[in-house]
């Protein structure tokens, strides 16, 4: 399923800033990304020659953001980094990897964006979110800006 409201791609990964504004602005001017989706003050969804797409966002904006005391320390003030995969079924893949013993940050949630989705942690502390497109939602229905 299409969702505008997400950007294309299998896997995307997240990197959290402390001031998101001047991370997208730089990225842009430095690095060539264009902004395709602004979300608030707290996130933003970048494009690379329009293939290729990461998520930028506020430290500590969305709950998989948050880390446990030893998540902490081992990362010096919180998660900077997470991957996000696109799956075509998220509840049979999270029972999959909930068998496996993983460590479930937050269960399967429907958003408002149009998306079900669930975080854990592996083994080495990185934080995953897989996610499935459950509806196309217009980005202006929940809070998204589009800019390109």
């Amino acid at each position: 399923m299409v969702n505008r409201s997400m950007p294309p791609g299998t896997i995307i990964p997240e990197l959290v800033y402390s001031d998101l504004a001047t991370a997208v602005d730089w990225l842009c001017k430095a690095f060539g990304f264009k902004e395709r989706l602004r979300i608030g003050n707290h996130r933003s969804q970048l494009v690379f020659h329009g293939a290729s797409v990461i998520v930028v966002g506020k430290s500590g904006d969305h709950p998989s953001h948050v880390s446990d005391v030893a998540s902490l320390q081992r990362l010096q003030g919180g998660v900077t980094h997470s991957l996000m995969v696109q799956v075509p079924d998220v509840d049979q893949h999270y029972e999959h990897v909930k068998q496996s013993g993983a460590h479930i940050l937050l269960p399967p949630e429907t958003y408002p964006f149009g998306e079900r989705q669930y975080t854990v942690e592996d083994t080495g502390g990185h934080r995953w979110t897989f996610t499935q497109s459950v509806a196309d939602v217009a980005p202006e229905e929940w809070g998204g800006q589009p800019v390109l």
